[in-house]
């Protein structure tokens, strides 16, 4: 019996296609913060009370969560 190394037995050891779930949740996480982020920074910038901050983070959070 050989122990050739072949593509489909290289694939079947490898751990790459196992991996997608952690990519996608950095992914994910990562466009969340930025969106977020970006959310309140843009009513930061309109705003000069910090209750219309807190009230769009939330609601974006919530969206987000939803979405």
């Amino acid at each position: 019996m050989e122990n050739k190394l072949t593509l489909e037995n290289y694939m079947d050891n490898h751990y790459i296609h196992r991996s997608n779930w952690l990519r996608a949740a950095v992914l994910g996480a990562n466009d969340g913060i930025i969106s977020i982020s970006s959310l309140a920074i843009g009513v930061a910038a309109a705003s000069s009370t910090r209750e219309p901050i807190l009230l769009a983070t939330v609601a974006g959070l919530v969206a987000g969560a939803l979405s």
